[in-house]
């Protein structure tokens, strides 16, 4: 049997009018087995090392309508780019132990059903953070 974590995750209570609050998020914790359901073809397990907080997720934490890119869902965590360890994978190009790039859930643990988008860290020789931006 798998053994089950607890998963910290920041969810985005409601839509943001203004400057964000502390009240329009909050912390929400979890439980997850670290092993992929059965039946999650191509989908990835990561523990998420570094997370990134960029000036454009603020537009997602409103209501968009004919914007570019979609809004945050109220009451899932929010997502941005971030650096995560695979733990699970049944997709063909990540393995257990791949260090990777990409959106993910700000979230301790993620089950990422798209990797497509992610990219392998093939250079470990400065710190792992970088890859998260300049900011």
């Amino acid at each position: 049997m798998a053994e089950e974590v607890s998963n910290k995750q920041v969810i985005l209570k409601n839509y943001v009018r203004g400057f964000p609050e502390e009240s329009d998020m909050e912390m929400r914790t979890t439980s997850l087995k670290l092993k992929l359901p059965e039946g999650s073809c191509g989908a990835i397990l990561v523990k998420n090392l570094y997370l990134s907080c960029d000036p454009y997720m603020r537009s997602r934490m409103s209501k968009l309508e004919g914007h570019y890119t979609e809004s945050f869902t109220p009451g899932s965590p929010i997502r941005g780019f971030g650096v995560s360890e695979v733990l699970d994978s049944s997709h063909s190009n990540f393995k257990k132990g791949d260090l990777l790039w990409g959106r993910t859930g700000w979230e301790e643990y993620s089950i990422i059903t798209a990797p497509e988008t992610l990219f392998k860290i093939e250079h470990t020789d400065v710190p792992l953070c970088y890859y998260t931006g300049i900011l």
